[in-house]
């Protein structure tokens, strides 16, 4: 496996895909392979050709000279219009050029899963990559440098692609490996046409065909440049997607991020409906405040990034005479993007749901703050939570249900990634590439919180005092479009370096109770 990372510091990317037009206003997003070894060849003949053999120059660009995964970033697309003159004319020609814009924080990965580099081979592609300085169009200023590590995908190959989210298909331009040009180029000989064949023969090589100028293959007619192939990969559809960032007045800067119920019922649900009672709130609360922090989606019903809007969290405490069936004792919802004076207000009207039997179930506002002004593990007779308390080991309360697949290599083997969390069941220093734990592994990091040192999988949860098992909780919503990989739900204990501030709820389903974890007793 080898690897390159890309940064643009000035934050955007300017190229134009062979087969369209600059005024088309498309943007090449991911940058092609076609594009890559084109710049890498540059590099070589500009600042490297007195010092560097060719042979070994080819021997790496043929390597390169395969079908790659990426890593998107996050982006959106702009442009700037400007007249640019026309020779010997006189007058000007209005010309859009469309860029990819991109946090100049954010890297954009490519890499070769199956290419393997002798040591002279990385060598040189590192020297060369120190010496990139754009990337496109020479606005593109880029940095870049290999990496060894083998992030998600969210772009791929379409014959490689077996999720089930949101993507759309794009023509990627990549060039053909040394067999396999010669073997179409002896094909094109025999039936192409007369006047590029003529051309084709001083085309000796795959190299030969990387190096013609892009002017002259569209003089002599080339649709698409020789010794290239187009493969249909998918990308996530909302690539080009912006998340506007919500403005709050000064006087709203301090927000609550918690508010904290207690909850009573003649037939009070158990914590296992933990997702059906959440349904009924997140309906409720809307139905009083239809604003981003509810809805989890922006004025134009977009989803937000980030999960900032509102979880709501049910627990089962045993104190102050309660939580002794395994029964929902409090509701904690808790949004990272706080409340402001609309949703306290929808929040103050939260004052009971409906409830199956026609046992209707009592809310009653306990407070609103923040997590440490109502966390505490040893404090549930007071009425403190134990889910926003401060804990270094924590345990599943209600199951995790995974968003990924488990990935294999072609051989069947399982797909393993480096990592330095000791994973029970798993090859010491290594998580399988879509595995819950790798799955659980990335939303955290995603969250914020810091990489745990320990993961072990637990199989129930204590609710007055038996082991209930994942199965016997709801793991579904009636609705909604969250994306989830199976209905297995799993539990897990994770050990952090230090101890953390929850609430910790991760997975699909977590901003309606699933996936939450309580400090280990």
């Amino acid at each position: 496996m080898i690897g390159i990372r890309f940064r643009f510091p000035a934050g955007r990317y300017h190229a134009t895909p062979w087969n369209r037009q600059v005024n088309e206003g498309e943007v090449e997003w991911p940058p092609f392979p076609w594009r890559i070894v084109r710049s890498l060849i540059s590099i070589y003949y500009l600042k490297m050709k007195k010092e560097i053999d060719e042979v070994l120059v080819r021997s790496l660009i043929d390597k390169l000279s395969r079908t790659p995964e990426y890593r998107l970033p996050k982006a959106s697309v702009g442009h700037t219009r400007h007249y640019m003159p026309q020779y010997n004319i006189g007058n000007t020609s209005l010309i859009f050029d469309t860029f990819a814009s991109v946090s100049k924080d954010e890297h954009l990965a490519v890499v070769w899963k199956d290419v393997e580099l002798t040591e002279d081979e990385r060598k040189l592609l590192a020297e060369m990559l120190e010496r990139m300085n754009y990337l496109g169009r020479a606005e593109s200023w880029v940095e870049a440098e290999i990496s060894d590590i083998n992030p998600e995908p969210n772009c791929v190959p379409l014959s490689e692609y077996n999720g089930n989210d949101d993507v759309e298909l794009i023509d990627v331009l990549v060039p053909l490996s040394e067999d396999e040009f010669q073997g179409w180029k002896t094909d094109f000989l025999k039936s192409g046409d007369k006047n590029r064949r003529k051309h084709l023969k001083d085309i000796r090589s795959m190299w030969d065909a990387l190096c013609i100028d892009t002017s002259r293959l569209k003089k002599i007619g080339w649709s698409q440049p020789p010794g290239s192939r187009w493969i249909q990969y998918v990308r996530p559809s909302n690539c080009f997607d912006i998340t506007p960032a919500l403005k709050y007045s000064k006087a709203e800067k301090k927000r609550p991020t918690i508010a904290r119920y207690a909850l009573a019922s003649q037939v009070p649900p158990r914590l296992t409906e933990a997702v059906s009672i959440a349904d009924r709130i997140h309906k409720s609360l809307v139905s009083r405040a239809e604003v981003p922090v509810f809805t989890g989606c922006d004025e134009n019903k977009r989803p937000l990034k980030g999960h900032e809007h509102a979880f709501i969290l049910s627990e089962s405490n045993l104190g102050l005479g309660k939580g002794r069936r395994g029964e929902i004792t409090h509701v904690s919802i808790y949004a990272p993007m706080g409340f402001g004076r609309k949703e306290r207000k929808a929040l103050d009207g939260l004052t009971s749901l409906w409830g199956k039997g026609g046992h209707d179930i009592q809310l009653v506002l306990i407070g609103m703050g923040e997590p440490e002004d109502f966390g505490g593990i040893r404090d549930e007779k007071s009425g403190k939570s134990p889910i926003l308390a401060l804990s270094q080991v924590w345990e599943s309360r209600t199951p995790f249900i995974p968003t990924l697949h488990p990935k294999f290599s072609r051989s069947g083997e399982p797909k393993m990634i480096e990592t330095s969390v000791k994973i029970e069941g798993m090859p010491q220093g290594a998580v399988q590439v879509g595995s819950p734990e790798y799955d659980l592994l990335r939303i955290l990091g995603e969250m914020g919180f810091p990489e745990p040192e320990e993961i072990g999988r637990t199989d129930g949860t204590d609710l007055a005092g038996r082991k209930t098992r994942w199965l016997e909780f709801k793991r579904s919503r009636y609705g909604g479009n969250g994306k989830k990989s199976t209905e297995i739900g799993y539990g897990f204990r994770i050990v952090f370096p230090q101890p953390v501030r929850g609430p910790i709820a991760v997975g699909y389903g977590a901003h309606f109770g699933l996936g939450l974890f309580v400090p280990s007793k």
